[in-house]
């Protein structure tokens, strides 16, 4: 059993070793900063909307579908992943994250062909946050129509 903890050990402080320091401080500075920046950015698309007639609803609609363009822009044009590589979970929780990861894989499987390559692939990340998210909401759904 000694043998045993000691490839543990050993494994365990060559890991140590071959893994890269990181300073979550300012990872999370970084997140925060670039997350903040994006949903400042929808504000700002929202409250621009409002003030030329559309009501809260189509301006919240219309700023999602901005930032899901702009998100599937900067992902084509290859600037998404380095702004992705400072920001981390900074840029992957807003929708312009979800945007990136359905055009992402999208670009990368193109060269297989519109269909078995970029169509049956497109959504190879992003697909099971859709099938999570479409399950759990109507959970909350059921649960909100039978304890309202």
């Amino acid at each position: 059993m000694d043998k045993a903890k000691q490839i543990k050990q050993n494994y365990k402080e060559m890991v140590e070793r071959a893994s890269p320091s990181s300073n979550m401080g300012v990872n999370c500075m970084w997140a925060f900063f670039v997350g903040g920046t994006i949903c400042v950015i929808g504000q700002v698309i929202t409250d621009v909307l409002k003030t030329y007639g559309y009501g809260k609803d189509d301006a919240a609609m219309i700023t999602t579908v901005i930032l899901i363009f702009i998100g599937a822009l900067l992902t084509g044009l290859n600037l998404y992943d380095n702004i992705g590589k400072y920001a981390g979970a900074g840029s992957i929780v807003p929708i312009t994250g979800f945007s990136n990861s359905v055009v992402a894989p999208a670009m990368e499987y193109k060269k297989e062909g519109y269909i078995l390559g970029m169509g049956a692939r497109m959504f190879t990340v992003a697909g099971p946050v859709i099938v999570y998210g479409v399950i759990s909401s109507v959970a909350v759904g059921i649960i909100y129509y039978f304890f309202k």
